[in-house]
């Protein structure tokens, strides 16, 4: 007790007694200090040289991600939105502010910013490709090769750009993408391209085909697992002899039968119904195919 009583008491004395009794610590306090003012006085340089006009940002080189031409960026949208509400010089402006501002244009699906000594800035941005146009005809936007849905204005569209129209309920983007492939795969046998896809709230879809003929498809989590691409492979192993029957008559395709497929013939003759054929009014002529040679023949005569 009384060695550690004697050694408290002793550090109480160094710490009571003026520092300059205890050269070591005054050494070791100057070093520090010197370190000290030489962090100051290079802090202030290096201020004091950010701040030279030489450093004020002077020109913003814009370039294309994929080294495509840049169809829809126009200087004077960049240069309001964006070139004029920057803040700060080379060393200073926040690059991520930058990038935000040129990604918050409709056209720009990315951007990456760098610094381009000593007064400028490279932005290297991807521009939106355009698949479809989406959405209901008072509300209409853009979707793009990803999925996703942006605001660029129709008005800036390539007046030789032919765009599928699409829509669905919000936040369904990707899955209308995912369908539009699928049926712009199935029908290249017959030289056709997807025109519109709908997708319903209940998700059941349907698409109409340069062609002309509409296609429903139901809703594809109520089929088991590659019924529909069945399905569909029944409709174009048949549709030759669709074809030879009424041709240029078909309007429509029904997919949604368990055992087959139904077309829908415009301006037909009314004639007697039978068991395998139905008429609909107003000169529309319902006719199923069912998955049965014998029956299927029997239609066909």
């Amino acid at each position: 007790m009384s060695t550690a009583m004697s050694r408290l008491l002793d550090w109480m004395a160094i710490i009571a007694g003026p520092i300059w009794n205890y050269p070591e610590r005054m050494a070791e306090i100057s070093r520090w200090l010197i370190r000290f003012f030489i962090f100051i006085v290079l802090t202030a340089a290096l201020l004091w040289i950010s701040q030279q006009p030489v450093f004020i940002l002077r020109h913003v080189q814009i370039e294309s991600a994929d080294e495509r031409h840049l169809q829809h960026i126009q200087l004077a949208t960049v240069r309001s939105q964006v070139l004029d509400k920057l803040q700060g010089n080379f060393f200073s402006v926040r690059l991520q502010d930058v990038k935000e501002a040129f990604e918050a244009l409709p056209w720009v699906r990315q951007a990456s910013v760098r610094r381009a000594w000593p007064n400028g800035l490279v932005v290297s941005i991807e521009e939106q490709k355009p698949l479809a146009i989406w959405g209901k005809f008072e509300q209409q936007k853009l979707m793009n090769v990803y999925g996703e849905v942006f605001t660029g204005s129709l008005a800036d569209l390539d007046e030789t750009a032919s765009l599928a129209e699409v829509n669905g309920p919000d936040g369904s983007s990707k899955e209308v993408l995912r369908l539009y492939q699928k049926a712009s795969t199935w029908f290249k046998s017959w030289d056709a391209e997807v025109k519109t896809l709908v997708l319903s709230d209940r998700y059941a879809w349907h698409i109409k085909l340069s062609n002309g003929v509409r296609i429903e498809f139901g809703r594809e989590e109520e089929q088991v697992k590659g019924v529909l691409e069945q399905r569909v492979a029944q409709l174009i192993q048949y549709w030759p002899e669709v074809q030879q029957k009424w041709p240029s008559r078909v309007d429509a395709v029904d997919l949604r039968y368990p055992n087959g497929f139904a077309v829908r013939v415009v301006g037909a003759p009314i004639k007697t119904t039978s068991p395998s054929i139905k008429v609909e009014k107003r000169t529309e002529q319902l006719v199923a195919f069912l998955n049965n040679d014998d029956q299927r023949s029997e239609e066909l005569k």
